[in-house]
């Protein structure tokens, strides 16, 4: 399975204030768009990147479920 490259950031806003976001990447890493950011600042830079992982989890889960769907298509297709 075949993921788009995906680069999560923790950036502070403010002193204390810690903001998540997601960027599509390309092959080497450079961003190409914002996919995804946090609704909500968090209080320290653990709990950003805990949130941020848990939004690349379900992106990742969403783009294979999608790929899986897309394969099932195909295949019922070629029979």
């Amino acid at each position: 399975m075949k993921h788009p490259p995906i680069k999560l950031t923790i950036d502070e806003a403010a002193p204390g204030s810690f903001i998540w976001t997601l960027l599509q990447t390309d092959d080497s890493g450079a961003p190409q768009k914002v996919l995804k950011a946090a609704e909500y600042e968090a209080d320290t830079y653990e709990a950003a990147l805990a949130a941020g992982t848990r939004a690349m989890d379900a992106e990742l889960r969403k783009s294979a479920a999608a790929e899986h769907r897309s394969s099932k298509r195909t295949a019922a297709a070629s029979t």
